[in-house]
């Protein structure tokens, strides 16, 4: 049972009651990601994330990670292009504690400049570890190739010299100007009662002057391009795409159904063509990244040198595949049957319901239900795939990155989708 309230200063609370189960998983969900930040303050979003449990005027650092920890309890966040979310999973008989961490956490972090200097270390530690593995860092050098200059396309994490030039007094602008009412959500799936769920949020959040008006954003222009980065590792890394759909386009639930036949798992095409049959790759995948405006369908792969031509024309040639012949009612009929599966599945989980709860709330204005979903690609068709395969997969509109070793060919996108036939 979903249910749904509005508090004066703006904030949406957004619940699912579940009695049977033992638990609670309670999450705040904000609207602030890179994309809000401006050149200034690049990585800021990460970087206050990390700070809101470095200590508050009730807690230490130590006392936050302790209070729900020594009660079963996990207490994590994550940062993303456009939303931030900080997040716990207790025992229902511990959601009060859960609730009064949360809230502390989110409204009295001290933002102490001692701790401000030691998580810029932790943070700079942190990009050398993601700059350390190509098969990530790969992805955001290809929206950056996509969408070059364009907060889209920056990393989230930002880069040593933005962390290393944040001021205490820009953070905390940051979060005044972004933590605000209308962009905060309250997601709450589990063991609970509603009405008295929604009273202790009320009292824990809704007395905040947090109401403000909405940020701005323009949406990115599209770029096709080549970029090769060269880099001394034993494999190359692959990433080839288009601009895709907003997450609100009509026809998200199509290409959610291209992709999967695509590369969403081992049953789709590329992996059994170019791991199961050709041995060319150990990892190699699809997604479609969805933004309130924009979108990235990008595919993914991981070869040895000698084998990173091999692999891309095979990439491109699925694609024209799809485009010019379209995929079979048996395929269709199956990527329906497996996504329904996972949606299904991940409803044993009280942080995923969370999790669809806040995401859809913050990002679409209402929630999208699993049984909402599940219908939607019920009506998918396989005419549907076809032609979406046929907006998207434009020889115009590719772009290709590379990461590793120098190719020995050049990388002619154009004349690669001409030989594949897109």
């Amino acid at each position: 049972m979903y249910s749904k309230t509005i508090l004066p200063n703006g904030i949406r609370i957004v619940t699912e009651e579940i009695p049977y189960v033992h638990s609670v998983a309670l999450g705040i969900w904000v609207g602030a990601g890179s994309r809000h930040e401006s050149d200034d303050n690049h990585g800021v979003s990460h970087f206050l994330e990390h700070l809101l449990f470095k200590g508050t005027y009730r807690r230490n650092a130590r006392e936050i990670a302790e209070a729900l920890e020594s009660v079963g309890g996990v207490l994590n966040a994550f940062t993303t292009k456009e939303y931030t979310c900080f997040y716990t999973r207790v025992l229902a008989e511990h959601l009060d504690l859960a609730i009064d961490v949360l809230s502390d956490m989110f409204f009295n972090s001290r933002f102490d400049p001692e701790d401000i200097v030691k998580e810029k270390k932790v943070i700079l530690e942190e990009i050398k570890m993601y700059e350390d593995s190509p098969d990530e860092i790969v992805h955001d050098l290809f929206a950056q190739t996509v969408w070059p200059g364009h907060p889209l396309g920056r990393a989230i994490l930002g880069t040593y010299s933005s962390i290393q030039d944040l001021q205490r007094g820009g953070i905390y602008k940051y979060y005044q100007d972004h933590y605000r009412g209308g962009r905060i959500v309250l997601a709450a799936a589990g063991n609970f009662r509603t009405r008295e769920l929604e009273d202790k949020l009320a009292e824990a959040f809704g007395g905040r002057p947090l109401a403000g008006g909405e940020v701005s954003c323009c949406p990115p222009e599209e770029r096709a391009a080549v970029s090769v980065n060269v880099k001394e590792t034993e494999q190359v890394q692959i990433c080839i795409g288009v601009p895709g759909l907003a997450q609100d386009h009509p026809d998200i639930y199509v290409l959610q159904a291209l992709n999967n036949i695509l590369g969403g798992g081992v049953s789709s095409r590329l992996f059994q063509l170019v791991r199961e049959d050709r041995a060319l790759a150990y990892s190699v995948y699809s997604y479609h990244a969805g933004y309130s405006d924009s979108g990235l369908f990008t595919v993914y792969a991981g070869t040895s040198p000698a084998g990173a031509p091999e692999v891309i024309r095979l990439i491109l040639e699925q694609m024209a595949f799809i485009k010019q012949k379209g995929v079979t009612e048996a395929e269709l009929k199956r990527t329906k049957d497996q996504i329904r599966g996972n949606l299904l599945l991940g409803q044993e989980n009280v942080s995923q319901r969370m999790s669809r709860l806040g995401r859809t709330e913050l990002c679409l204005g209402r929630v999208v239900t699993v049984e909402e979903t599940i219908e939607r690609l019920n009506e998918v068709t396989v005419e549907d795939v076809q032609r979406v395969a046929r907006q998207l997969f434009a020889p115009r509109r590719l772009s290709l990155t590379t990461l590793g070793p120098a190719p020995d060919v050049e990388l002619d996108l154009q004349y690669l989708a001409m030989e594949a036939g897109l």
